[in-house]
């Protein structure tokens, strides 16, 4: 392994920067003059299989010079602008060495989106009859590079697929597609799994947050042809949305929307992980994976964090000889592809230096130039896993990313006054104990805002303090650096006087002096599904459960001189929805469910509660 101090790596990359600089000021900046002497638009319906026809965008450099790769991205978030009006994609710096090495831009509208036909499916199943004229998004993606491939031209032959969040979700499809020509693929932040880990749920609870604000202008129905100009969705939510939320159960918001979003009443329908959800999981299309991949996340991703590690560790282990690398930056969801310099999240400062600049000219670009055009090897000689460590802000490099069964463990356990300790409690019968009640939930923010604030994920916890329903446990002063990396486990005995309770469990980096309460992660388990997501089982009160959670994993220092804080709470609120604390069915009970739940974590001889860390050597 390689540890890259960030000023070291900047500095290399500042070098490579102002020679690129020195050239770009011979060049004519990218506006919209030098893209229209550059590019031509065309517009095709592309025909699949089945008949039906997706709206794709092809940008074809005017050069009549040969050999230009494709880079294509398919999106269920539009092409706008349609029709002879030119786009305006090349003011995203994400696409600037694209244009000016020629290659073929192209967009294209997923199944039932915007101007493209038939009918759109969140997270469309894999289909098993392929052979029968069956289509998913593999086949879709498979029938648009054929068909390219023969209608565009000066082509190279070859072709690479990017995309972020569910335009990620895309780009694993296309690589799962098996189409010779695809050669390199960057699924970034992509949904994965949206009953474990993604965008609406978290271990089984309802993000009602992300749900409530993503899915009224995204999974409509009585859509009936394309069009350029989707009909805007009137949320169901009035007045102040924290307070509506607060007033309305899950239940009530579904009788609001009336059927309108169909996914909102199928995730109702399934509120367990049953085949309808297994089958919606992105993890079934990472085996036989031929192209070169590249995938990218925000080590604070409120979104897609879940998919990206998952996706990852399932390519490798399904396609051992498949060339397959990570970047995880401390990114929130997409940093990397915007205009900003992707280096700060809130009061945290990673770098003084643009991370994304040295993202996109460093590693991605360099990647797909090499599978597509055969550039230098800088592309192929990469790190397999290339991760920044927030804490002490640096890059580390490595061959790959598998810190379960390469590092040490460091456990810490929850102990009497609030103490977390390197070793378990010698007493017989300790525990801590709060109440949490629904009807006045912990807030996940200070003000809880809405829409989501995505600097939640680093915020300082410290206005948490003295709530009576949130548990701190506070490790002395660090002697040492502790450098974690992977996912942090932590074990709960908890006893409650209910049948059900959620269980949030936050990892917290405090500064020597007290000043600033970084999140390095946390997460929420909803407790009927502790024994298993398919089979929820109601608790009995009073006896002692086992409880454990796998968060997703950090990448995070503890400085010598820091503490490690541990906070446990029951509601995390509007972020995820109000637990009824019973054994009802969370997405139809009505208000007079909800009851408060006594609630005791137990930190004694026979019930060690803990948290584990995996640690570098």
């Amino acid at each position: 392994m390689k540890r890259i101090v960030t000023s070291i790596i900047i500095l290399l990359f500042a070098c490579t920067l102002r020679a690129q600089e020195q050239q770009a000021e011979q060049q004519t900046p990218i506006d919209a003059a030098w893209f229209k002497a550059n590019y031509v638009k065309n517009e095709y319906m592309i025909p699949m299989r089945d008949g039906v026809r997706l709206y794709t965008a092809v940008f074809t450099p005017k050069s009549r010079n040969g050999g230009h790769p494709i880079l294509f991205t398919r999106t269920p978030y539009g092409c706008t602008p349609y029709g002879r009006r030119n786009a305006s994609f090349w003011e995203q710096p994400i696409y600037e060495q694209y244009l000016r090495a020629e290659y073929i831009i192209v967009f294209q509208d997923v199944r039932g989106r915007w101007r493209s036909e038939g009918e759109f499916v969140n997270v469309r199943p894999l289909t098993a009859d392929k052979a029968s004229g069956g289509i998913d998004e593999t086949t879709d993606a498979y029938d648009t590079v054929e068909w390219l491939l023969r209608k565009v031209r000066r082509h190279n032959g070859r072709v690479g697929v990017f995309g972020n969040s569910y335009s990620g979700f895309y780009a694993l499809m296309a690589a799962a597609s098996g189409h010779p020509a695809i050669r390199a693929v960057s699924p970034q932040a992509p949904v994965c799994d949206w009953f474990l880990g993604d965008d609406f749920h978290h271990n089984g609870a309802f993000a009602l947050s992300d749900a409530a604000g993503f899915l009224p202008n995204f999974g409509t129905a009585g859509r009936t042809k394309p069009t350029d100009k989707p009909e805007a969705f009137d949320t169901p939510i009035k007045g102040n949305p924290v307070e509506f939320l607060m007033d309305n159960t899950v239940a009530d918001i579904t009788r609001m929307l009336a059927g309108s979003i169909p996914f909102w009443d199928e995730m109702a329908a399934h509120p367990h992980y049953d085949e309808w959800w297994r089958q919606r999981s992105a993890l079934n299309a990472t085996h036989d994976i031929r192209p070169a991949i590249l995938m990218v996340g925000g080590l604070f991703d409120a979104e897609d964090l879940y998919g990206t590690w998952s996706i990852y560790r399932a390519l490798r282990q399904n396609n051992p000889d498949t060339e397959c690398r990570i970047v995880m930056g401390p990114w929130t969801h997409g940093a990397w592809r915007g205009a900003g310099g992707a280096n700060t999240i809130g009061q945290i400062r990673f770098a003084e230096e643009s991370l994304s600049e040295f993202y996109r000219r460093q590693v991605e670009f360099p990647f797909f130039d090499h599978y597509l055009r055969d550039a230098d090897d800088s592309g192929a000689s990469a790190a397999g896993a290339l991760i920044f460590f927030s804490g002490e802000n640096c890059w580390r490099e490595m061959e790959g990313w598998s810190p379960e069964t390469e590092n040490d463990t460091l456990t810490l356990y929850l102990a009497e006054e609030g103490a977390l300790a390197a070793a378990p409690s010698d007493i017989s019968e300790t525990y801590s104990f709060y109440t949490s009640d629904p009807h006045d939930p912990v807030p996940y923010y200070p003000d809880m805002a809405w829409p989501r604030r995505k600097e939640y994920m680093t915020a300082g916890q410290e206005f948490l303090d003295g709530r009576g329903d949130v548990l701190t446990f506070l490790s002395p002063r660090l002697e040492n650096d502790i450098t974690a990396a992977g996912a942090v486990e932590a074990t709960l005995y908890a006893a409650i006087s209910s049948t059900d309770a959620d269980f949030i469990v936050k990892v917290i980096d405090v500064g020597p002096d007290g000043e600033y309460e970084m999140l390095v992660r946390g997460d929420i388990m909803r407790g009927r599904y502790r024994n298993g997501f398919s089979s929820p089982e109601a608790f009995t009160p009073g006896k002692v459960e086992r409880i454990t959670l796998t968060m997703p994993d950090i990448a995070h220092t503890f400085m010598a001189g820091h503490r490690i804080k541990v906070q446990i709470h029951s509601t995390w609120f509007p972020l995820f929805d109000r637990n009824p604390q019973q054994m009802v069915d969370t997405y139809t009970c009505p208000a007079e469910d909800f009851v408060p739940c006594d609630i005791r974590i137990y930190h004694d001889t026979e019930r060690q509660s803990n948290i584990t860390l995996h640690i570098m050597k």
